[in-house]
């Protein structure tokens, strides 16, 4: 994966516009801190919240990977021709979404803030 990539600020927690800063305080499943992110970034300094609520649309990309995530797996099992009653599905992929959840909560702050916030060098941010 290539620097400079939204995919790699994405997957590797980095910040959005250098790739190189932390994005967030602690990792996913650290619920005291989960989906904290640091006011700035340590290396380029971009802030990390331009403007109050600016999160709130992450619930829209949390929506649609909690979707497509349990869309997946119903698919899967019918693919795979896995004979489990509908409630045990059900249960079953409940609690593999709510185990899921925190990574699903930070994966969709990050993707949200990728949208906005746009990749510059280190070459481009020392002019």
């Amino acid at each position: 994966m290539k620097k400079g990539t939204k995919l790699y600020s994405i997957l590797n927690g980095k910040c959005p516009h250098c790739h190189e800063g932390d994005f967030f305080l602690s990792h996913p499943y650290d619920l005291k801190q989960m989906g904290d992110t640091f006011d700035n970034c340590s290396d380029c300094n971009e802030t990390y919240n331009p403007e109050p609520g600016f999160y709130f649309g992450a619930m829209y990309v949390s929506y649609a990977l909690g979707t497509a995530l349990m869309v997946t797996i119903w698919v899967a099992l019918i693919i795979l021709s896995i004979e489990v009653e509908l409630l045990c599905k059900i249960i079953g992929i409940s609690i593999l979404w709510l185990l899921l959840s925190p990574l699903i909560h930070s994966l969709s702050k990050i993707i949200w803030a990728n949208i906005f916030m746009q990749y510059t060098s280190n070459n481009n941010l020392n002019k």
